[in-house]
C-alpha cells in the first residue's frame, strides 16, 4: 500500500511541533483596540493558543447589523503580534481585502461560509492570492454541500496554494435543530477523504450558537480527530457586537479547554491491538452479512417489480411504506440499536427500492433517484 507524504505547510509543521491539536481563539468581531488587546493578553495567559483569529469585515446577514470597522482594525492586530507573539487569521472576502491584509501583515486567512458557496467569489481569491504563499483557511459553504467545499479547496491548489486547511462551522437547515448551524458530521469526514492532507478545524462557536454547547462539540471533533478548533472569546461577551451567545470570556475558554479530553489516534498496547483487531475481523463479517442482506432483499424487490409490471401496477405503495418506516425502527428499539438511525438507513434502502422498481417496469438502466415518495 502507497503512503502519501505529509505536506510540509504552515498547518502540518505547527501540528507536528506541537503534537496536539491547534488552537485559534479570538473576538468574534474586532470591535476597539482595548477589546481587541484585552481579549489577546488573556488568550496569551492561557499559554494554549495557536493562532489569533478577529472578524475585520463582517459580512451579516441584513444590512444595519455591526459589519465590523475594517482597515482600521488592521493596526490592532499588528499590536497583538508586538505584544504577545501571536501569529494573526481574519477573514477574506474580496480582493480589496486580501489587499489590505498582506499589506498589515496578517498570517493566515480564511475564507467565510458566504464566501465559499460562490465559485466566482473564491475564484476572485485564489487570483489574488496566488503566488502570496499565505496560509488560508476555508470554511464550509451554508449550505451541506462537500462539492462547493472541495470546490474551494481545488480552485486555490490550482493557483499555486498549498498551505490549505479546512473549517467545520456547520450548515444551515430548516429542520428543527439545538444547534446555531447543524454539524452533519459526515460531511467534513467525507472532506477529509477527499483532502486527507488538508488539517481540519472544527468551529463549535459558529455550530452550537450557545456557550453551553462548546464543550461537547469541541470534545465531539476532537473524538473524530479533528487537527483543531476555532473558538470565539470576548472580554465581555454579553455587551458583544456580534454573536454574543456564542462567545466566552478567555477565562471560560481556558475551563473549556481544561475540560477536554484529548485521546490517542493508537495505542501501542499489544492487547489494545490484538483486540481492536478481532473485534474488526468480527465487524468484517458483520458487514458481509449485511450485505448479503442487502442483495438478497433488493433480489426479493425485483421480483415483487415484475409482478407488478405483469399486473399494471404502480411503483408507489403508500400503506405499505408507512407500514414500513413504522416497524423497522420498533424492531430497532428492541434489539437497542438506534431508532434514527434505522429510520434513515430505511429511507436509503427506499430510494435503492424504487430506483430498481423503475428499471424493471421501464426495460432500461435508471442511473439513480434521489426521492420519488414512499413506495413498496
Amino acid at each position: 500500500m502507497t503512503t502519501t507524504a505529509t505536506p510540509d505547510t504552515y498547518f502540518t509543521r505547527r501540528l507536528a511541533v506541537k503534537s496536539a491539536p491547534l488552537l485559534i481563539a479570538g473576538p468574534c468581531s474586532a470591535e476597539t483596540e482595548a477589546q481587541v488587546l484585552a481579549t489577546a493578553r488573556g488568550l496569551r495567559a492561557l499559554g494554549k493558543i495557536d493562532l489569533f483569529r478577529a472578524g475585520v469585515w463582517k459580512p451579516r446577514t441584513r444590512p444595519g447589523a455591526f459589519e465590523g470597522v475594517g482597515t482600521a482594525a488592521l493596526p490592532w492586530l499588528q499590536q497583538v503580534k508586538a505584544e504577545t507573539g501571536l501569529p494573526v487569521t481574519i477573514e477574506v472576502a474580496t480582493p480589496r481585502h486580501v489587499e489590505d491584509a498582506l499589506k498589515a501583515g496578517i498570517d493566515v486567512f480564511w475564507i467565510g461560509a458566504r464566501t465559499t458557496v460562490n465559485p466566482f467569489a473564491v475564484q476572485e481569491l485564489a487570483d489574488a492570492l496566488a503566488g502570496t504563499g499565505v496560509p488560508v483557511m476555508v470554511k464550509n459553504p451554508v449550505n451541506p454541500d462537500v462539492a462547493l467545499w472541495a470546490g474551494a479547496l481545488e480552485r486555490l491548489e490550482r493557483a499555486g496554494l498549498r498551505d490549505l486547511a479546512a473549517v467545520h462551522r456547520g450548515f444551515s437547515t430548516f429542520a428543527p435543530s439545538k444547534y446555531r448551524n447543524a454539524p452533519t458530521w459526515m460531511l467534513p469526514i467525507e472532506l477529509k477523504t477527499r483532502f486527507p492532507h488538508v488539517p481540519l478545524f472544527c468551529d463549535p462557536s459558529h455550530i452550537g450558537g450557545r456557550r453551553d454547547l462548546l464543550l461537547p462539540i469541541a470534545q465531539k471533533a476532537l473524538d473524530l480527530d479533528y487537527d483543531g478548533l476555532m473558538l470565539e472569546t470576548h472580554p465581555d461577551p454579553d455587551r458583544a457586537l456580534s454573536d454574543a451567545e456564542q462567545q466566552v470570556t478567555p477565562a471560560r475558554l481556558g475551563e473549556i479547554l481544561q475540560e477536554l479530553k484529548y485521546r490517542y489516534r493508537s495505542s501501542d498496547n499489544a492487547d489494545y491491538l490484538n483486540k481492536a483487531e478481532e473485534l474488526r475481523q468480527k465487524m468484517d463479517v458483520a458487514d458481509r452479512e449485511i450485505v448479503e442482506a442487502l442483495a438478497r432483499r433488493m433480489a426479493l424487490v425485483e421480483e415483487l417489480a415484475e409482478y407488478k409490471k405483469e399486473n399494471n401496477v404502480k411503483i408507489l405503495q403508500l400503506d405499505r411504506w408507512k407500514e414500513i418506516f413504522h416497524t423497522r425502527p420498533e424492531w430497532a428499539e428492541k434489539l437497542h440499536v438506534n431508532e434514527t438511525f434505522v429510520a434513515e438507513l430505511y429511507k436509503l434502502i427506499h430510494i435503492e427500492s424504487i430506483r430498481k422498481q423503475t428499471e424493471v417496469l421501464n426495460g432500461r438502466p435508471v442511473d439513480g433517484i434521489q426521492h420519488l415518495g414512499p413506495g413498496l
